[in-house]
């Protein structure tokens, strides 16, 4: 069986939400006060999560997984959800997005448990824009996050940047800052979820011109295969910097993912307005076959597109962080 929508597009990318909770309040994410919480007993458990997961792996031929939230590193057996994520057969490529708060003192044993790729989210190199898009002044832990994680997951380490109006003179700084450390650099366009507006989005467009003044830029030979980031080499390579264009170069058409929220929905789409409950059924006692039906027929009906831009987009109800990256 495969997660096949009426597009052709089979989904093998699982993004898994372990929490809504975050430890930042980016003002583009969420307001200084945070959004409401999902009540925990709606939550699922690390068993639920794992016996979903492996329905996705074993049943419906998802071979990648990203951990995601709010902020993984948040739940304190993240660790032990990694470990028996790569336990499952077969084993699926397992990698985390993090705002990096945490993750230093933690890198080793979640390398130990089987974590197999980072994403690092970093949009500014000044401490004072940090505290000030971040409302925490954390910029010293994030840096010391992705440096901890290129010692442990050598090429493995991206760092992800969205792309801001206050920020964009920054971009050659933070692609520097990747090449020195060894991480791959992507440019994220900020999405319209309620913090956020089409009309501020800084375009591919705007980012490249930006770099283009300070390194040459050529396009990536290997493209980009279905991945979310168009790629670049830089001064010839073989450093890249990628763009993730979702509102001016949408990639809908080969979106390979799907989605299950911390409190155990599918979703189809990041900015799909329908949900399938799949934690209802699991808690009254559905099997794996009625499950991996369910998540089937959600998967069928996802839509052509997020349809960002068209005269009646509206942005999802859920914030981001309830959703998952």
């Amino acid at each position: 069986m495969e997660l096949l929508d009426t597009y052709g597009r089979i989904a093998r990318d699982l993004r898994l939400s372990v929490t809504d909770r975050c430890s930042l309040r980016c003002h583009y994410c969420m307001p200084a006060e945070g959004v409401p919480l999902i009540p925990r007993p709606e939550l699922l458990t690390a068993d639920e999560m794992v016996r979903l997961a492996g329905i996705a792996v074993g049943d419906l031929g998802v071979s990648r997984i990203r951990v995601t939230g709010g902020e993984p590193l948040v739940r304190r057996d993240l660790a032990a959800i990694v470990e028996r994520l790569a336990d499952l057969t077969p084993r699926p490529e397992l990698a985390l997005t993090t705002n990096g708060v945490g993750l230093a003192g933690r890198a080793h044993e979640l390398a130990r448990a089987g974590l197999d790729r980072v994403t690092v989210s970093l949009d500014t190199l000044d401490p004072t824009t940090f505290a000030t898009l971040a409302r925490r002044d954390r910029l010293s832990d994030v840096l010391a996050a992705i440096r901890a994680a290129v010692a442990l997951w050598p090429g493995r380490v991206k760092i992800n940047a969205v792309a801001l109006p206050e920020t964009l003179a920054e971009a050659p700084a933070l692609l520097d800052f990747a090449r020195s450390v060894g991480a791959e650099l992507r440019f994220i366009e900020g999405m319209p979820f309620a913090a956020g507006s089409v009309e501020r989005v800084v375009t591919a467009a705007d980012i490249l011109a930006e770099l283009g003044r300070h390194v040459t830029l050529t396009p990536d030979e290997a493209g980009r295969d279905k991945a979310p980031a168009e790629r670049w080499r830089v001064d010839g390579g073989p450093d890249r910097v990628g763009v993730i264009a979702s509102v001016t170069r949408p990639f809908c058409r080969d979106c390979e993912r799907t989605r299950l929220t911390s409190d155990g929905m599918v979703r189809s789409c990041l900015f799909d307005h329908v949900e399938t409950d799949l934690r209802t059924p699991m808690r009254a006692g559905a099997t794996d076959a009625v499950l991996a039906a369910a998540w089937q027929a959600a998967m069928w009906a996802k839509p052509a597109g997020h349809r960002i831009g068209a005269p009646d987009f509206r942005p999802p109800e859920r914030p981001m962080s309830a959703i998952g990256g």
